[in-house]
């Protein structure tokens, strides 16, 4: 049975140790925080230990989540990786492409996993839209949040946006060609508003807004392929799939010119998949542990958390400083 241990048990590390706690397969041996009350609260809350030493903990364990502040990742994921503990890091991978390289050849000459918490991958909605998804043209994303103070130390190209980038880039084939950005700061010091237009080599282009000071929250991202349309909602989660009927072209000329009676129904078919209600977080860490027992790529390894970190901070070059 593996043995695992949460690093940073604020606002994402608490739900890490919940489910660590409630999954069979694997021991959750304690918890860590530079916040010795914070970590003896949340370890006393699900039935763990609260270490008072990081590097105790990671005498005990195979793997670890590392929910720590972006700027500590990757100190923090060295030094697991350095005492040979498996790590799943949470998104962003890391602050810089540099430093999620560092780590990404660190756990590769050690043999180790690392998984990204880009946890949209696990979304029922966005599962049922990447297995019908072949070759998407146009992708329209939109990630609305209401403003909080908590995650406003970088910008919502990295906090919120990146999360479309990931998605966009494991359903397109194709690497980036070009990209267009503006954004701006409203609340905070950082950019709190931001729109990328991405241009892939296929062809492909991606528009893609995220914005952390909206009314109300938005996590919406459709995708327009060669014979279909599939829209996903992650946060219903719902999604929907309009493919075209195999109609001749000349049937489909008629209708459209009103040459002959017909309508959408005619010409296309309409599908809404049931969701699964899976756990996200349960499928994600069920992912990562799987990985670790078995020797297999994790879902989202590092190699695609700094393929998203690249294209997030060539966005934000491109803004430049405001």
């Amino acid at each position: 049975m593996l043995k695992v241990g949460v690093i940073g048990v604020g606002h994402l590390g608490r739900f890490h140790t919940r489910v660590y706690s409630e999954i069979p397969s694997c021991e959750l041996v304690g918890v860590y925080d530079t916040d010795p009350e914070r970590a003896a609260l949340v370890a006393n809350e699900y039935g763990t230990r609260a270490f008072p030493d990081l590097d105790e903990l990671l005498e005990g364990i195979d793997a670890a989540s590392i929910a720590v502040p972006t700027s500590a990742h990757h100190e923090t994921g060295l030094k697991c990786l350095e005492r040979g503990t498996h790590v799943l890091i949470e998104k962003p991978i890391a602050t810089t492409a540099d430093e999620a390289r560092d780590l990404v050849r660190a756990a590769r000459d050690a043999g180790l996993k690392i998984q990204v918490g880009h946890i949209e991958r696990f979304n029922p909605a966005m599962r049922a839209a990447l297995s019908v998804l072949r070759k998407p043209m146009f992708v329209e994303a939109h990630r609305l949040g209401i403003f909080v103070p908590r995650g406003t130390d970088v910008a919502v190209v990295l906090d919120l946006m990146i999360h479309d980038i990931d998605l966009i880039l494991s359903a397109v084939d194709s690497p980036v060609e070009s990209i267009d950005a503006m954004g701006v700061p409203v609340l905070s010091p950082s950019i709190d508003i931001a729109n990328a237009r991405l241009k892939f080599a296929d062809g492909c282009v991606a528009n893609v807004t995220a914005s952390r000071v909206s009314r109300e929250r938005m996590r919406k991202i459709r995708f327009f392929q060669h014979d279909a349309y599939v829209s996903v909602d992650c946060m219903k989660p719902q999604t929907q799939i309009f493919r075209r009927k195999d109609v001749p072209p000349e049937t489909l000329l008629k209708i459209a010119t009103g040459q002959i009676e017909g309508g959408l129904e005619d010409i296309v078919e309409y599908e809404e998949p049931a969701m699964d209600g899976a756990d996200s977080l349960m499928l994600e860490l069920g992912s990562f542990l799987d990985a670790v027992e078995t020797g297999g790529r994790p879902p989202v390894d590092g190699e695609d958390g700094l393929k998203a970190l690249e294209v997030a901070l060539e966005i934000l070059r491109q803004i430049g400083p405001k």
